[in-house]
C-alpha cells in the first residue's frame, strides 16, 4: 500500500493534447508516485495515437484522491472519466453499481497474461472492474554484508522467530544501525497494513465468522507484544512516525538491516542513484510462525472507470494503452527494464531482459502468490482481503485502530490498552453499521 514517492503535493492538473484536434477531453484522477507520474510523462504517446483524445490529469496525495474520489463516485458527480483506485475499493464499488465493467480493452490486451491473484483482486463474479497498473506483496529486504559479518544467513522463508534474534543482534545504536525498521505511522494503508498481515500470521483476524472484532484474544496480544518489543530494541528512535517513505529513506541510506515492506520497493533500494546499500540487499519471503500464513499482503493501484462517466469508449482506451504490455515496452525504452510497472503480468516475470536487471523479480512473484484475499488468515473469517477487510467501513476503523497501535509503539500507552481501545472503538462502528448487535 503505497507510498507517495513524487515529488508533487497536493492537487495538479495537467492538460495534455492538441489544442483544436481533440472531440473528447478525458478527466483523469491519480496519485502522486513515481510509476503515475512516468505515466504522465508518457501520455503524449497516447494522444499521438487518438488525437481525438485528450487528457486531463488531476494529481493528488492518496489521502486527498481518496477522499475525492469517494466523494465524486458515491454523488455520480461525473467529475473524472478514469479513476487510481486500490484492489480495497473495486469489490466494494462494483458491487454498488459504481464501475463500469471492463468489458472492450481490444483483441491485443490479452487478460489471461493478468497475474491470477492481481486480476481476481479486480474482479467481481469474474467480470473485469479495473486494470491493475502496478500490484505488490511484501517481503523482507536485509544487508548481506551486515548479515555476514554477523555470521548470520537468512533463511528464504524465515520465521518471526528468527527475524527477532537477528534483528538485535544486528543493531549497534552507537553506530546509528538498527536492526529492523517497520512502518509506525498510523493509518489503514500505513501501519495497519503491516500489522494485519503479521496479525494473520500469528493466526489473529480482525473479526471472527459473526463479524465480532477480535482484539481481545491472545493472538492480536503476542503479534502487537511481539511488534513493540522488537521495535523498542531493535528499531530507530521515533519510529512511530515512520511509514513507507520514511523507512525507505533510513534503509536507502543505511540505517536499517532489514526492513520489511512493499516489494515494490526493491527496485528503488537496489537502484545505486536512490541508495548508498544498492549491491548489498538481499531478499526473503515476508516472515511466519509455522501456522502456514506469510505476513505478507496483496495490494494493487488499478484504473477504473466511474459509472457517472459520459466518455466511457474513450476511457477505456486510454486504460487499455496505460495497462497494456506495449506501455511495459514503452516504459523499458524510456528509464530501463528495471523501472517498469510491476506485478501486474504473467509475461514480465517470462522476461528475460527484466530477470537480468530485477534480482527480485522471482521473489515478488512468489509473495504475491502466497497471498490470498479470499483466505487471509489462519481461522475463517467472513471477510475478503489480506491487510484490510473489503467493507466500507473498514478505512475509518483501520486508522482509528492505527492510531491505538502508533500510541503503544510511542510508548505513551500499554500494549493492553491499545487492544482494549481497538476492541471498543470496533465494536462500536460495527454496531453502528449493523453487523453486530
Amino acid at each position: 500500500m503505497k507510498h507517495v514517492l513524487g515529488a508533487v503535493c497536493g492537487a495538479s492538473a495537467l492538460l495534455l493534447a492538441v489544442p483544436g484536434m481533440a472531440e473528447t477531453t478525458l478527466t483523469i484522477a491519480t496519485v502522486n508516485n513515481g510509476d503515475m507520474i512516468r505515466m504522465q510523462g508518457l501520455t503524449a504517446e497516447f494522444t499521438k495515437k487518438n488525437p481525438d483524445i485528450a487528457v486531463k490529469w488531476v494529481t493528488l496525495e492518496e489521502n486527498v484522491l481518496r477522499q475525492r474520489v469517494t466523494t465524486d463516485i458515491a454523488t455520480k458527480g461525473g467529475q473524472f472519466d478514469v479513476l487510481t483506485i486500490g484492489t480495497y475499493e473495486v469489490p466494494i464499488w462494483a458491487k454498488k453499481g459504481w464501475l463500469v465493467p471492463l468489458a472492450n480493452l481490444g483483441g491485443d490486451y490479452d487478460v489471461a497474461d493478468l497475474l491470477p491473484k492481481i486480476k481476481d483482486a479486480v474482479s467481481v463474479d469474474g467480470k473485469l472492474y479495473a486494470a491493475p497498473f502496478y500490484g505488490e506483496s511484501s517481503m523482507v529486504m536485509y544487508r548481506t554484508d551486515l548479515f555476514e559479518k554477523a555470521g548470520l544467513k537468512m533463511p528464504e522463508k524465515p520465521t518471526w522467530d528468527f527475524v527477532v534474534d537477528a534483528a538485535k543482534k544486528l543493531t549497534d545504536k552507537s553506530a546509528g544501525t538498527y536492526g529492523i525498521c517497520l512502518r509506525g505511522k498510523a493509518g489503514w494503508g500505513e501501519n495497519m497494513a503491516f500489522l494485519s498481515a503479521m496479525a494473520n500470521s500469528y493466526g489473529a483476524r480482525w473479526f471472527d465468522e459473526k463479524w465480532q472484532p477480535q482484539f481481545n484474544t491472545p493472538e492480536w496480544k503476542t503479534t502487537l507484544t511481539t511488534y513493540v518489543n522488537l521495535m523498542k530494541e531493535a528499531g530507530p528512535p521515533g519510529a512511530s512516525s515512520n511509514g513507507f517513505n520514511e523507512n525507505l529513506a533510513l534503509f536507502n541510506a543505511g540505517k536499517c538491516a532489514m526492513w520489511i515492506d512493499a516489494t515494490v520497493a526493491a527496485s528503488f533500494v537496489t537502484n545505486p542513484k536512490d541508495s548508498k546499500v544498492a549491491d548489498k540487499v538481499g531478499f526473503a519471503l515476508a516472515p511466519n510462525t509455522g501456522l502456514g500464513k506469510n505476513a505478507n499482503w496483496l495490494w494493487a493501484w488499478n484504473l477504473a472507470i466511474p459509472a457517472g462517466s459520459k466518455k466511457t469508449e474513450a476511457a477505456e482506451k486510454f486504460i487499455a494503452w496505460a495497462t497494456s504490455k506495449d506501455y511495459t515496452k514503452l516504459v523499458a525504452s524510456k528509464e530501463g527494464w528495471a523501472n517498469v510497472p510491476p506485478g501486474t503480468r504473467t509475461s514480465l516475470y517470462q522476461n528475460p531482459d527484466y530477470l537480468k536487471v530485477a534480482p527480485f523479480a522471482k521473489l515478488t512473484l512468489a509473495s504475491i502468490d502466497a497471498a490470498d484475499p479470499n483466505k487471509p488468515t489462519v481461522k475463517p473469517v467472513p471477510y475478503v482481503g489480506v491487510q484490510y477487510a473489503a467493507i466500507p467501513e473498514f478505512q475509518g476503523i483501520g486508522t482509528q485502530v492505527g492510531q491505538q497501535f502508533s500510541a503503544a509503539l510511542a510508548g505513551s500507552m500499554t500494549v493492553d490498552a491499545a487492544l482494549t481501545a481497538a476492541q471498543s472503538a470496533t465494536e462500536r462502528e460495527m454496531k453502528r453499521a449493523g453487523y453486530i448487535k
